[in-house]
C-alpha cells in the first residue's frame, strides 16, 4: 500500500511519538515526513497524476490503522484526504452535471498532482459560535480584479501553520456558500489558540483570511457548491474520519491489554469482560465503517444512511470503549503520560466532531421515520 515504509512501521512510529506531541501540543512533523515518503499524501490521487489511485474503502482502512498510531496525525491527514478525495473520486460527468466549466479540470489535476508530490492541504470551514454550520457562517467572499477576495476567521483548522493550502468556505452577498483553495502565505494569519483536552497535536488553531485569490481558486469553478457537496459526497463531510476514531478505540483496547498484562490483571473477571465487550464493540463499529465505505465505492443509493451510521457508531464507540478500558486498568492509568489517559481524551472528541453524535442520530431518526433528513430535524445540518 505504501511506497517507502509499511503501514505497520508508520503506525508504530507514530504511536511511539504520540505522547510527546500530546504533551506539548506540537505538530507531528516526523509523522508527516514518513507519510510523505510513503506517498500517502497522494493516496487518493489517480495514478496518471503520480498518486496511488486508491478508493474510499482503501482510505477507510488506512485511516483506521493510522488512528491506532496517533489519532491527531490521522485527523490532519484526513482533512487533506477529504479535499483530494472529493476532487479525485468525483466522476467528470457528475462534476459537469453540477456545472463545472471545462477549465476546471486542468486546475483540479494540478491540485491533485501537487498533493502526490507532497503538498499538504487543510480544511478551514468551522467558525467560533456557529461550528460547521455553513449556512450560518460569517466569512465572506466577493469579486475583485478578476478573482475573489476571501475574508473571515476560522476555527478548528487542523494542521494550520503547516499546510501548503487551505480549503476555505465563505458566503457571497447573495448567500451562496462556496469553497476556495487558498495558498498559505500573505493574507493567511494563524493564531496559536489550540489548547484542547484531546487531539492536542492536530494544531487546530484559529486562522484569519484576508486574501485575494484568482478565479481558479474557486473549487469546482462553481459558486454555491459547498452545501450541495454535503449531499453529493456526504462521506467526506460526515464520516471520512469515522475510521480514525475506531482506530483510536482499538488502540485503547490494545493499551488496556498491555496494561493488564504488565500488572498481572488478566485473571480478573471484570477486566476480561470489559476487554471482551470492547473488542466486540470496536469490531462492530469497524465493520459498519467498512460497509459504509464499500457502499460509497459501489454507488449504492443506501450509502448515505450507512455513512451517518458509521459516524454515529464511531464517535460513541470510541468514547465508551476508552472510558471502559480506563476503568478496567484502574486508577494508575489516569496519570498524565499514561497511554490510556491520552487515548481517553482523544477518543472523547469523536462524538463532538461534526457531524456530532446528536446530529447523526437525528438525521437517522428523521430518515427512519420517512422524512427528508437533509431538510427536516432539530436544526440545520450545515
Amino acid at each position: 500500500m505504501a511506497r517507502a515504509h509499511s503501514i505497520s512501521e508508520l503506525r508504530h512510529g507514530m504511536a511511539a511519538r504520540a505522547a510527546a506531541h500530546d504533551s506539548d501540543g506540537s505538530f507531528p512533523a516526523e509523522d508527516f515526513a514518513g507519510l510523505r515518503a510513503a506517498g500517502l499524501l497522494g493516496f487518493l490521487v489517480p495514478t496518471r497524476l503520480g498518486g496511488m489511485g486508491r478508493s474510499f474503502a482503501d482510505y477507510a482502512a488506512l485511516a483506521y490503522e493510522l488512528g491506532r498510531g496517533n489519532g491527531a496525525t490521522a485527523l490532519i491527514l484526513n482533512m487533506h484526504a477529504a479535499i483530494t478525495g472529493v476532487l479525485a473520486l468525483t466522476p467528470d460527468e457528475i462534476a459537469e452535471e453540477l456545472g463545472a466549466p471545462e477549465e476546471w479540470f486542468p486546475r483540479r489535476d494540478e491540485i491533485l498532482r501537487s498533493a502526490a508530490e507532497g503538498k499538504l492541504y487543510a480544511v478551514a470551514m468551522s467558525e467560533r459560535g456557529t461550528g460547521a454550520r455553513l449556512s450560518a457562517m460569517s466569512s465572506r467572499y466577493f469579486p475583485e480584479d478578476g478573482g475573489y477576495r476571501v475574508k473571515g476567521s476560522k476555527s478548528f483548522v487542523s494542521g494550520s501553520g503547516h499546510a501548503d493550502g487551505y480549503l476555505v468556505a465563505a458566503k457571497s452577498a447573495a448567500g451562496e456558500v462556496s469553497q476556495f483553495l487558498v495558498p498559505a502565505g500573505e493574507g493567511v494569519t494563524v493564531h496559536p489558540t489550540w489548547d484542547a483536552m484531546g487531539m492536542r497535536a492536530t494544531g487546530s488553531n484559529d486562522v484569519d483570511f484576508d486574501v485575494r485569490v484568482p478565479a481558479s481558486a474557486l473549487l469546482g469553478g462553481i459558486e454555491g457548491l459547498a452545501l450541495l457537496a454535503t449531499e453529493v459526497s456526504p462521506h467526506w463531510m460526515v464520516a471520512s474520519y469515522a475510521a480514525v476514531y475506531v482506530g483510536v478505540a482499538r488502540a485503547a483496547v490494545d493499551a488496556a491489554v498491555a496494561h493488564a498484562t504488565e500488572r498481572n490483571l488478566r485473571g480478573l473477571a471484570n477486566v476480561r469482560s470489559r476487554v471482551g465487550r470492547a473488542d466486540a464493540a470496536v469490531s462492530a463499529a469497524y465493520a459498519t465503517v467498512m460497509e459504509a465505505a464499500r457502499r460509497v465505492d459501489a454507488g449504492d443509493p443506501e450509502s448515505p444512511r450507512w455513512v451517518w451510521r458509521a459516524k454515529l457508531l464511531a464517535g460513541d464507540t470510541a468514547a465508551q470503549v476508552a472510558a471502559s478500558m480506563l476503568e478496567a486498568a484502574g486508577a494508575s492509568a489516569i496519570r498524565r503520560g499514561s497511554d490510556l489517559e491520552r487515548l481517553y481524551r482523544d477518543a472523547r472528541c469523536g462524538a463532538l466532531q461534526p457531524a456530532t453524535s446528536d446530529v447523526c442520530a437525528d438525521w437517522l431518526g428523521v430518515a427512519a421515520l420517512g422524512g427528508d433528513p437533509y431538510r427536516e430535524g432539530s436544526g440545520p445540518r450545515w
